[in-house]
């Protein structure tokens, strides 16, 4: 070996590569090329090296970075990948070479990638897919699957091609083993998978399998497992026909979210893809969706379901809660479940509608509220948390028209409404709520049955001294006299009466002192003569 060389592979080896663009083969290799990848691209690689879910995380990672920035690309990516680089053998007896990148990662690296791609190819050139495949091809000792992962890859892209999944051999022996584990002759999913004649006539194996003691033993064990649990023998061969076919490990939400990610990167050429495949059921509620919005659902959904702290690129997904109709609204609503979130996401939920920009309008506001608290508050039966709490008052200081009729006016028309619905409506009716919001809130308990619960709520906003005229007082003095025989014995209303005698005794009139005095005649608990002498001392007409 030329002198040159020697001090160049001597210099590679006290560097660790650092300063050169040789490389050693092996398990180094992705850490010290991560160096040649953007910030982005970067944490794809990491994710694709994180194990066997590495395309997953991959695919989280990229779903992530498209909220961040919508207009991002994996072209960069592809092209690092497919960069020559000169790699130095580890003997000194082999001649340095020139190999892309993607073939000197691990083979778990190489798998995952394929994975990734086959998920997101919908969105890519296909141009770069194939210079991809191709660069992997140069690989001078090739791993099987990732073979048939690439060869899968092809197909899916429409690339005609006569090359099978999988070698000969490997081909007859699953089809063999198919054959044991779903019956001669029956039809199923591999044929889709492996391509090639049958090796063989189902009595040639037959009498191959019976002039062999050992294969007479192998065949009966098949018998006795498939006697003995073919639910097993079902699942061990969709876990091999999903080894074997890359396109059975794509799930529906998988296919969903190509489809929805085609929509946010329309300045690459997408591949020709099935429409079935891609399209949802006909009856799914995301079929009055715009496309924009089918892809926020998801990333919403995705933030909603983490555990992570929420970063101001994440908040930016509820934006468009501003671009939809209330009818849209309310089937975004549906699909995310915001009726069941988790008490705990509250806050953090709130703080990023609260601070959208401009605010929401009264229709989406009131759908939003509605779908998040409204079940939450009916089902209470003991005081709200603080999680609760924190999200109602928050969004009813910010939103006080849409909470008072998306929230406490369907409280309110509740009948088995009880105290922890009474505490939180107290709340925030004396934290939360002007007086022009107290009226109206008052007005609303003129249309229902009150109850022990309602009479402490109306108690409160009578406490808070709304604006009332002359009308609205008439109009709750009828309540009073004609809902008050039911409570001769509560105390709660005969509180409430006299906060009515003492706080608004200006309004009170003639006609006013005159039913009211024998609705108190009624009365049986110990404030009745503290209210006959409130009402004795209202004098004026």
């Amino acid at each position: 070996m030329p002198t040159a060389i020697k001090r160049k592979r001597k210099k590679y080896q006290q560097t660790g590569g650092s300063s050169s663009r040789k490389t050693l083969p092996g398990s180094r290799t992705a850490g010290m090329f991560l160096s040649r990848f953007d910030g982005q691209s970067k944490l794809l690689v990491r994710s694709l090296m994180s194990g066997a879910s590495g395309a997953r995380r991959a695919l989280d990672v990229f779903h992530r970075q498209q909220r961040a920035d919508p207009d991002m690309s994996l072209g960069h990516f592809i092209e690092t990948l497919c960069q020559d680089e000169v790699t130095c053998p580890e003997t000194e007896a082999q001649p340095l070479s020139v190999k892309p990148m993607v073939c000197l990662f691990p083979a778990l690296f190489k798998q995952n990638l394929l994975s990734f791609i086959y998920l997101v190819h919908s969105v890519l050139p296909q141009t770069s897919v194939l210079h991809l495949l191709k660069c992997l091809g140069q690989d001078p000792h090739p791993n099987p699957w990732i073979t048939a992962l690439g060869r899968q890859l092809k197909r899916s892209l429409g690339v005609h091609s006569e090359e099978p999944l999988c070698t000969p051999p490997c081909s007859q022996r699953l089809k063999e083993l198919s054959q044991r584990l779903v019956g001669f002759g029956a039809a199923g999913g591999w044929a889709k998978c492996l391509s090639g004649q049958p090796s063989g006539s189902e009595s040639q194996r037959s009498s191959g399998l019976s002039e062999q003691g050992t294969q007479r033993k192998r065949k009966g064990s098949f018998v006795t497992l498939d006697s003995e649990g073919d639910k097993e023998t079902e699942q061990q061969s969709k876990r091999i026909k999903m080894d074997i076919c890359g396109s059975e490990c794509v799930d529906a939400e998988e296919q969903s979210a190509n489809e929805e990610t085609t929509g946010r990167l329309e300045r690459d050429a997408p591949a020709e893809t099935p429409a079935e495949d891609l399209q949802p059921a006909a009856d799914s509620p995301r079929d009055s969706l715009p496309e924009h919005i089918k892809v926020s659902v998801l990333q919403i959904k995705e933030l909603l379901e983490s555990q992570t702290e929420w970063d101001q690129s994440s908040m930016d997904v509820f934006k468009v809660l501003n671009n939809c109709d209330p009818a849209q609204v309310e089937v975004l609503c549906n699909m995310l479940s915001l009726s069941a979130l988790p008490e705990q996401t509250l806050p953090k939920l709130c703080s990023s509608v609260l601070a959208l920009s401009p605010d929401l309008s009264y229709s989406t506001a009131a759908t939003l509220i509605k779908s998040l608290l409204l079940e939450k508050v009916l089902s209470l039966s003991e005081p709200a948390s603080r999680c609760l709490v924190t999200a109602v008052t928050s969004l009813c200081g910010h939103y006080p028209r849409p909470m008072c009729h998306a929230l406490i006016g369907p409280v309110l028309m509740e009948k088995n409404v009880g105290n922890p619905q009474a505490e939180l409506l107290n709340r925030l009716i004396e934290s939360c709520l002007d007086s022009h919001y107290r009226l109206l809130l008052l007005q609303m308990t003129f249309k229902i049955a009150w109850t022990e619960a309602a009479l402490s709520i109306i108690h409160s906003l009578l406490d808070s001294k709304p604006d009332l005229n002359e009308e609205v007082f008439a109009q709750f003095t009828e309540q009073l006299i004609s809902q008050g025989p039911q409570f001769i014995k509560s105390v709660k209303f005969a509180k409430m009466m006299l906060t009515v005698l003492t706080k608004y005794s200006s309004h009170v009139t003639a006609a006013h002192k005159h039913s009211l005095s024998a609705c108190l005649m009624l009365n049986e608990t110990f404030l009745k003569k503290s209210l006959q002498a409130a009402l004795k001392r209202i004098t004026h007409t």
